[in-house]
């Protein structure tokens, strides 16, 4: 296994951007229904923010190869945090 590349740690840290946005977007049942007109259950949607909430909480954990050392620099977890307290909040 080698260590990822500043190309591929960026690729990682956008796709969690993707995440924040989802559970940001549709932070409650109702607007994600209306947004969407998606034909999902609240228990689908709920799950949903969880699989995306959960992909944020394993890249945050991400390390280089030595299994002690994050990958991470001086990338703000600002918005992921956030989105991981109110991802939490909606499916527990």
């Amino acid at each position: 296994m080698e260590e990822k590349t500043a190309d591929e740690i960026a690729a990682i840290f956008s796709a969690a951007g993707d995440s924040v946005t989802v559970i940001n977007t549709d932070a409650n049942f109702a607007a994600y229904g209306t947004r969407t007109g998606s034909s999902d259950t609240e228990a689908e949607w709920k799950a949903m923010i969880q699989r995306n909430t959960e992909h944020l909480e394993i890249i945050k954990a991400y390390t280089k190869v030595d299994g002690t050392t994050s990958i991470w620099g001086s990338e703000s977890f600002t918005a992921i945090d956030a989105a991981i307290t109110t991802g939490k909040a909606i499916y527990s």
